[in-house]
């Protein structure tokens, strides 16, 4: 159904603001988001723990390594083991109490064949952990990430008015035209609308993506207050035990309940991401397909049983999925490539519609909604 001229300027209007609105913001995403997409590559150049020849089939107790990195840190508790998803390494997160600030937090490699601390730089410093920072969150903390995700809500209807925009210009051109013999504007927004619509359905995955890792600790939160609080809620009240059970018995208490999958990270009693009764042992599927998708044990800290296991619920694991989609960290390095040039096509088509409006000069809107028509002069 065609647009009428009315309905068409609303749009062009909607377009223009809400580009505007999210340009300055989206340019700085995609320059930062550009190394970040090879954050793997680089950090394993500059920063990553230097792993040794071992046996693979071979596994540390996760005692010792707990051990080891109380050892490491006088005075600390265990807190936290995450695990790599890709290396034989096992990351043990320890702090004065478990009620620890992140601040208070420190975080230490370990080879998780051998149990070995491995020599790294410091987890989460450099210049790849500065540009993860301020590409989630402008280093503002949880309002600068609340505040892209609202941007990436602006950036979804710039995408959506844009291709509606873009559809009555298509009527008189064929795809890909850029108009040369034409005024500089002219070509500038041909290449504008080609760079625009070939990336539309990236842009708009990047977009939906990174709202909802923006919405990470809302997520996080209403997960805590509703199936969290269900399960641990036969325990309410119970104090933290004194003397929890060995961390590797909770690990084999978890896997015995859910045979065939991996262990991705587990949480100490009385810590925000677990019961004060309980740990809890998040556990991925072990193939390409399922190592996305986590489901949640918790183990008795007091008797080492499984008391609850459940899938996380859709809104969690679609935080879970997004964080490949939105990096391109899912596919190998053919995958990272792609989405770097469409990166670098995405500050094409924000650099080009910027400067369509700083030169927009005067132009009257009907002479621009002929251009639409291939007509006139440019359109912005």
């Amino acid at each position: 159904m065609a647009l009428s001229q009315a309905g068409l300027r609303r749009w062009c209007l909607v377009h223009k603001w809400t580009s505007l609105v999210a340009t300055a913001f989206l340019l700085l995403l995609c320059l930062t988001g550009l190394p970040l997409v090879f954050h793997h590559e680089i950090d394993a150049l500059t920063r990553a723990p230097v792993l040794g020849a071992g046996d693979d089939a071979r596994r540390a107790s996760l005692d010792a390594v707990v051990e080891a990195a109380v050892a490491a840190n006088a005075g600390t508790v265990p807190l936290y083991l995450t695990y790599e998803l890709d290396e034989p390494l096992v990351y043990a997160t320890v702090a004065p109490t478990v009620d620890a600030s992140e601040s208070q937090m420190t975080t230490l490699p370990f080879d998780s064949r051998s149990g070995a601390l491995l020599p790294a730089p410091p987890v989460g410093e450099g210049v790849m952990a500065f540009l993860l920072d301020l590409h989630a969150s402008l280093l503002l903390g949880l309002p600068g990430t609340l505040g892209l995700g609202l941007v990436a809500l602006v950036f979804v209807a710039a995408i959506v008015s844009g291709v509606v925009v873009y559809a009555p210009f298509m009527r008189r051109l064929a795809f890909g035209t850029v108009r040369r013999d034409r005024s500089p504007r002219v070509k500038w927004l041909d290449a504008h609308n080609l760079f625009g619509i070939v990336t539309t359905g990236w842009l708009a995955v990047v977009a939906f993506t990174g709202f909802v890792l923006a919405m990470e600790t809302p997520i996080t939160l209403l997960w805590q207050a509703d199936q969290l609080a269900a399960l641990t809620a036969p325990w309410e009240g119970s104090a933290v035990p004194e003397r929890p059970v060995p961390v590797e018995r909770a690990r084999e208490a978890a896997l015995a309940g859910s045979p065939g999958s991996a262990i991705s990270f587990i949480a100490w009693p009385g810590t925000p991401f677990s019961s004060r009764h309980h740990y809890l042992v998040a556990l991925r599927g072990d193939t390409p397909l399922t190592e996305r998708l986590v489901r949640v044990a918790l183990v008795d800290a007091a008797t080492g049983e499984l008391s609850a296991l459940r899938a996380t619920p859709w809104y969690v694991t679609a935080a879970f999925l997004s964080v490949p989609l939105h990096f391109g960290d899912y596919g190998g390095l053919a995958l990272k490539v792609l989405w770097a040039l469409l990166d670098v096509a995405a500050i094409v088509v924000l650099g080009t519609g910027l400067y369509l409006w700083l030169r927009k000069g005067g132009v009257p809107f009907e002479r621009r909604i002929a251009t639409l028509h291939g007509q006139g002069e440019a359109v912005t």
